[in-house]
C-alpha cells in the first residue's frame, strides 16, 4: 500500500497522506514518497494547484513514534541527514511555483502542523482541525518547523505556539492568522478555491510567490530594485502578451 496517494481532479493534484492507522505520521518512507510525488506534480504544466490532505480523521500527527525511538540513538551525522530530509520536503512545498493548499481535515500536530504551514493557504475543518507544536513537551525542539511558522504568522504569535506547546482549535488558528479559512468540508473547499484561481496565469502565480519570498528578506532599497527588474521581465512573458491582448480586445 502506498504511503502517499495521488489523484488528479481537474487541474488540481490531491496528495493524501495515507497512514490513517498511524494518524498519517511522518516516517522516512512517507517523506521519501511525498517528495518524489510532489516533485512530479511540480514538473507537470497541466497541474495548477497541489492540495495536501490526510486519510481518515487526521491530517498529520507529526513524527512517527517508532521512528522517534530510533533517532534517539542516532549520532549527530545521522540526525543531521534525517533532519535535512524533512526540511527538504518542507522547503520544496514552500518554494513551489504551484498554488499549494493544505486541506486540514483533522489534527495537524508538530511536524504535521509544520507541513501545513509551508503551504500558501490553509483551509481548516471547522470542528475537526487542531494545530500545535508539541515538541517542547517531550524535550525536543521545534527547529525546522519554526522557520516556516514565523514567516507565516510573525514572531510574537509563533513564540506563543512554539514555547507553550498548546494545541489550538481551528477558530484559534484562524484568529492567529495561521489558518486562512474555516470549512465544514476542507477538501471540497480547497478544490473550489483551486478551481477559482485556475484561471489566473501560472507564470504570474509562480513569480508572485517568488516575489513575496524575496521581498521579505531584502532591504527596502533592494526590494524596490528587485521589483523593478521583475516587473520589466514580466512584461515580455508570453502570459502577459497574451493576457493584455485579450484584455484590450474586450475594451
Amino acid at each position: 500500500m502506498s504511503l502517499v496517494n495521488y489523484e488528479l481532479r481537474g487541474s488540481s493534484a490531491v496528495i493524501t497522506l495515507n497512514r490513517p492507522e498511524k494518524r498519517n505520521s511522518l516516517s522516512p518512507g512517507l517523506v521519501s514518497e511525498f517528495k518524489k510525488l510532489f516533485a512530479d506534480c511540480s514538473a507537470d504544466p497541466a497541474i495548477k494547484a497541489i492540495i495536501i490532505t490526510g486519510a481518515g480523521t487526521s491530517f498529520c500527527a507529526g513524527a512517527d513514534l517508532a521512528y522517534l525511538k530510533q533517532i534517539s540513538v542516532f549520532d549527530n551525522n545521522e540526525n543531521y541527514k534525517d533532519s535535512d530530509e524533512l526540511s527538504g520536503l518542507f522547503y520544496m512545498i514552500y518554494k513551489s511555483d504551484k498554488l499549494t493548499i493544505a486541506a486540514v481535515n483533522g489534527p495537524a500536530i508538530a511536524g504535521g502542523c509544520g507541513l501545513a504551514s509551508c503551504t500558501d493557504y490553509i483551509i481548516a475543518g471547522k470542528n475537526t482541525a487542531k494545530f500545535g507544536y508539541s515538541e517542547v513537551k517531550i524535550g525536543f525542539l521545534p527547529a525546522i518547523v519554526s522557520a516556516f511558522l514565523i514567516k507565516r504568522i510573525g514572531e510574537s504569535k509563533a513564540r506563543r505556539m512554539l514555547i507553550s506547546g498548546e494545541i489550538i482549535d481551528a477558530q484559534q488558528a484562524y484568529d492567529y492568522g495561521f489558518a486562512d479559512q474555516l470549512s465544514d468540508d476542507p477538501l471540497q473547499d480547497a478544490q473550489l478555491f483551486a478551481e477559482k484561481l485556475s484561471v489566473n496565469s501560472s507564470f504570474s502565480i509562480g513569480e508572485t510567490k517568488k516575489l513575496i519570498r524575496e521581498v521579505g528578506r531584502l532591504s527596502i532599497e533592494q526590494a524596490v530594485e528587485y521589483c523593478v527588474s521583475l516587473n520589466a521581465v514580466s512584461r515580455r512573458s508570453d502570459d502577459f502578451i497574451s493576457g493584455i491582448s485579450t484584455f484590450l480586445r474586450k475594451e
